[in-house]
């Protein structure tokens, strides 16, 4: 198997061999079977939040996640409730562009730093992935805990069952990649949330894992002014798929071609100005479901998009290997290759699915990179 820094370095170099090393990529060996479910006791369902909630409750077990055969694989359900931050854990709703409600809840930390205190807090939107709520997302990344350590606030909007039956976000949709669909309803919330509370509106970040991934992307890329940083964990390319059967074909083969980089030139043409995005990037090298030539080739779009030539900085740790690369001394691109992670939250509650206990701790190192970028 190819080394991934020798990928990353010879990705670097792309031109005419990118498509070869991209189909390099894929040769990767997959594990035989994913690890049976946990047996558990009869999960409680979780209760709707109410609309006045002022503190984060205590959450109960909820049922395991539904399965789409052959796409995504069985996880186990949660079997204890998990700690639970001391901010204010809010919920509201907004309509969406076809009129239907979607959710959100916002978590706000009650340790301000000096600069949040004088200038407001920092804010991560955080998207969920298939399969998932909202609440679900926040429990098993431990992202509040985190939040609330590091002073971020935090919003995370739910994709409604009516919208998809397994809560994607429809980052394939070719519309919502030119900035349509559900980007207006998710920049609705930011813009109430920020109006509501005090946040700092040089200090805005989007995030995601799989299909919220590939949403928390189109919404950095089509609005570059807004958000200071993205983060990515296991997510697709940006700018191919177009539909579900072509989502799919991503998910596992990546863009075709030279598609990767002309939607990377396709942003640059719809924002002759655009400022560069930091990124920070996880993938395991075990996942199936949305396999590793994905984020080889979101490190191409990265460094398309902010100028980037390398070499990158190799660093090798226990369970990954992090790939850096610098504008100067500016770290623009952080791509972190997790060992037989498979397709879940590195570092997460693995009593919630799509989350693992082994490291790196996805939420702590996006929230430590994010704090190196703002807006003008």
């Amino acid at each position: 198997m190819v080394k991934s820094g020798k990928l990353l370095r010879s990705l670097i170099r792309a031109g005419t061999r990118t498509a070869k090393l991209f189909a390099d990529a894929t040769a990767a060996n997959t594990k035989a079977a994913n690890k049976a479910a946990r047996a558990a006791a009869k999960p409680t369902p979780t209760p709707k939040p109410k609309r006045t909630t002022t503190h984060q409750p205590r959450a109960k077990p909820h049922p395991a996640p539904l399965r789409m055969p052959g796409v995504f694989p069985a996880m186990p359900s949660a079997t204890e409730p998990p700690a639970v931050a001391p901010g204010k854990w809010l919920t509201s709703y907004l309509p969406n562009a076809a009129g239907q409600r979607m959710s959100y809840w916002l978590y706000l930390p009650n340790n301000l730093s000096e600069r949040a205190a004088s200038k407001g807090l920092p804010l991560l939107v955080m998207l969920h992935g298939c399969q998932q709520t909202a609440t679900q997302f926040a429990q098993g990344t431990r992202m509040n805990l985190w939040a609330e350590k590091l002073g971020y606030a935090v919003l995370y909007p739910q994709q409604p069952v009516s919208a998809h039956p397994h809560r994607c976000w429809k980052w394939y949709d070719r519309a919502t990649q030119e900035g349509g669909g559900d980007v207006a309803t998710i920049l609705a919330m930011i813009h109430k949330v920020s109006t509501l509370h005090a946040i700092d509106r040089s200090r805005i970040y989007a995030a995601g894992i799989s299909a919220g991934a590939g949403m928390a992307n189109i919404l950095a890329l089509n609005n570059p002014h807004l958000f200071a940083a993205v983060g990515l964990h296991s997510g697709p390319v940006f700018g191919a798929g177009h539909n579900p059967l072509g989502a799919l074909s991503v998910m596992k083969n990546g863009a075709l071609g030279m598609r990767a980089d002309l939607a990377a030139h396709e942003i640059l043409k719809r924002h002759p100005e655009f400022p560069g995005m930091p990124a920070i990037l996880f993938q395991g090298d075990s996942d199936n479901v949305v396999r590793s030539v994905n984020q080889l080739q979101l490190v191409r779009q990265s460094m398309l998009l902010n100028h980037l030539s390398g070499p990158a900085k190799t660093t090798r740790k226990r369970h990954y290997t992090l790939h850096d690369f610098f504008d100067g001394r500016k770290l623009l691109l952080r791509v972190a290759q997790v060992d037989k992670l498979e397709h879940a939250w590195s570092g997460g509650d693995p009593a919630f699915a799509f989350n693992d206990r082994a490291g790196p701790n996805a939420s702590k190192m996006m929230l430590e990179f994010f704090g190196r970028h703002r807006r003008a």
